[in-house]
């Protein structure tokens, strides 16, 4: 909802400026730059990154229009599937877990948790971390080591399409010069092949009308 009412603030105090100093909106609709500015970024985005980290970038984009989904709700039920699972090992020991861990979609302890369920990166952060307890090859310390690293790593992945997105923003610049350089190219390429050429007084004739009509 913010994101809504901040891109509405945004366009209108740009556009809103705009017009009280005068302009004309017709002008600033040119769809031919607009076609290369954002063609080119697009086209970037798809060369240096790959596709995964694209999808990633609509399905964040999507997202800022919904609300988080992590809230008070949602911790307090990963609260409570933390308290099931450990009250279910403590009296019926870790090994009864493995089913559950292996298959958790089928399981009676986590499919009632159904945010856990439908939230993949947790639901495997957390199957994972049980199954090597399970295991008992693997120490308490080193358990908390490997869980850091996990969360390193989902950190790394969840923020590889920012960067790609502030990558391409910042390259917006830059093709707007070059749909500038072409639009001079395109004006000076007027001079050839029949096309009017204006007069040095034709020139001075627009300046004084531009210069009655604004000031």
């Amino acid at each position: 909802m913010f994101v809504i009412i901040g891109a509405l603030v945004v366009i209108g105090s740009v556009l809103g400026g705009y017009l009280l100093s005068h302009g004309k909106l017709p002008i600033l609709f040119q769809p031919f730059e607009l076609l290369i500015i954002l063609g080119a970024a697009i086209g970037t985005l798809l060369i240096g990154n790959p596709l995964s980290v694209v999808i990633g970038i609509v399905k964040a984009a999507l997202g800022t229009l919904k609300g988080s989904p992590y809230n008070k709700a949602f911790y307090t039920e990963q609260l409570k599937m933390l308290n099931d699972v450990f009250t279910y090992a403590r009296k019926n020991g870790l090994v009864k877990l493995e089913a559950d861990v292996e298959e958790p979609d089928k399981s009676q302890l986590f499919s009632k948790y159904k945010t856990l369920i439908s939230n993949h990166h947790a639901l495997h952060f957390v199957c994972d971390t049980l199954r090597m307890s399970i295991s008992g090859g693997v120490g308490h310390f080193e358990i908390d080591q490997m869980m850091e690293l996990d969360m390193e790593v989902h950190h790394h992945e969840a923020e590889e399409p920012v960067h790609a997105l502030n990558t391409m923003s910042d390259a917006l610049p830059g093709l707007g010069i070059v749909a500038a350089v072409l639009g001079i190219v395109i004006t000076m390429g007027c001079g050839g092949a029949g096309r009017y050429v204006p007069r040095h007084s034709d020139v001075l004739r627009l300046l004084r009308a531009a210069r009655r009509e604004y000031g």
